[in-house]
């Protein structure tokens, strides 16, 4: 469980992916297909090292902006928004992490012995 939590970072994920591609188009940069990949790769791989600090996501965005050569200063352009979009992929992750949890609980029962909260 411990090492599922810290892998699941799909909110976390899903932003820096997004937040890499809006500040590429915004600064005027045209990216490649070999720059959006190496962005789906950094924005996957670079949460794991942010798990349990907050704020810790904008700073990983640095990496994934600098894998595809935009200039980090567009940071500044989500700077604001970040706080409460934090508190969004924080509920993501956590719901991707209960769901998980549930399912493990529910496929790990033996058949003889039901769980008693499904029915």
């Amino acid at each position: 469980m411990p090492i599922g939590a810290t892998i699941n970072m799909d909110g976390t994920c899903l932003y820096q992916g997004v937040a890499a591609i809006f500040i590429a188009q915004v600064m005027g940069y045209d990216l490649t297909t070999a720059q959006q990949l190496s962005v789906i790769a950094t924005a996957t791989l670079a949460p794991i090292g942010a798990a349990a600090v907050p704020g810790a996501g904008i700073l990983m965005l640095v990496i994934v902006l600098e894998s595809i050569g935009v200039n980090p200063a567009g940071i500044a352009l989500i700077f604001a928004v970040d706080r409460p979009l934090d508190m969004l992929w924080t509920a993501t992750n956590v719901s991707g992490d209960s769901m998980v949890a549930l399912l493990m609980n529910r496929f790990s029962t033996a058949k003889d012995d039901p769980p008693t909260n499904w029915q």
